[in-house]
């Protein structure tokens, strides 16, 4: 294989620069967080300006803009970090104790709102030096998945929307219906065909990004009459709450919120099957030590979660 000669020649040190550099869009600023001088920082953009031929940053009045390219690293930038640090981070031992390392996990709000309290605190007590970087889960990052997981540690993802990807198995959550703690029109039960009069609230509702009990709800021949979409499961109880709204929410979830939000927590009126949540991650993490301690803490936080 050929060497490539662009690589050879890079200078890693003005990659972390220009990351801090466009996300401060302050020499100063990007002086103290890299911990040199300002001098040191303005030569390092001086270089990266004839590198990419490019102002990078222009000013604005009283403070600075990206350039449209600049614009185009930015988004570039930290997944690049991202990949040289796990790369220099891959060692035969591993001790949680002592290392200093940033794992990012992409969620939904759901997930991140029942298991990562048990994930933070586990982390807390045993490694210190970690920290944990929380994504919320969008369709593209989804859709696009093979790439999306090489810039990140892993997904928190139920079965039904990634295939031939490593997973690690979490645990289980029930599908509940939420309604309005004093709709009038909703008694201590729900029927398929109140379901299909009542408007809804869902998440995303494309084609390839929705709530699975939804979809599983249509494929019964229920048609949700949806009036709201978002994009996050924590939005939806404060949508139903003072309306003749409906929305299906994991019932872990619907407990935790129902008395702040106003919303009762009800049964299904269909066999929902129920949520099977996975951690799904790059092959390319089998090897890595630091990457599978991640992984055990995962099913370990799962674990304590099922037990409550």
């Amino acid at each position: 294989m050929a060497v490539d000669r662009l690589l050879v020649n890079l200078d890693l040190n003005l990659l972390v620069t220009l990351d801090v550099l466009l996300r401060e869009r302050n020499v100063t600023r990007a002086a103290e967080q890299l911990g040199c001088s300002q001098p040191t920082v303005s030569n390092a953009l001086a270089r990266l300006r004839r590198y990419f031929d490019d102002e990078l940053l222009h000013r604005a009045g009283n403070r600075y803009e990206l350039t449209p390219l600049a614009v185009q690293l930015a988004a570039r930038t930290p997944p690049a970090v991202a990949g040289v640090r796990r790369v220099f981070d891959v060692r035969e031992e591993f001790d949680p104790a002592t290392v200093e390392r940033e794992f990012t996990i992409i969620t939904s709000d759901y997930a991140t709102a029942v298991l990562g309290p048990i994930v933070a605190r586990l982390v807390a007590e045993r490694a210190p030096g970690v920290r944990l970087r929380i994504q919320q889960a969008t369709p593209d990052a989804v859709d696009h998945a093979p790439e999306s997981l090489r810039t990140v540690d892993g997904v928190i993802l139920p079965h039904g929307f990634l295939t031939n990807v490593p997973r690690t198995e979490l645990y289980e959550d029930r599908w509940v219906c939420i309604v309005d703690r004093d709709n009038p029109a909703v008694g201590a039960r729900l029927s398929l065909a109140r379901l299909e009069e009542m408007p809804w609230v869902v998440l995303f509702d494309r084609p390839t990004a929705f709530a699975p009990a939804a979809q599983q709800l249509r494929m019964i021949g229920v048609e949700p009459r949806v009036e709201i979409v978002v994009d996050g499961f924590l939005q939806m109880p404060f949508l139903v709450a003072g309306s003749d709204r409906v929305a299906l929410v994991q019932e872990r979830l619907a407990w935790r919120i129902a008395d702040a939000a106003g919303v009762r927590v009800l049964e299904c009126p269909f066999d929902a099957v129920p949520l099977a949540e996975a951690f799904w991650w790059h092959p390319m993490y089998r090897s890595d030590v630091a990457h599978a301690w991640l992984r055990e803490l995962l099913v370990e936080a799962a674990g304590q979660l099922a037990a409550t």
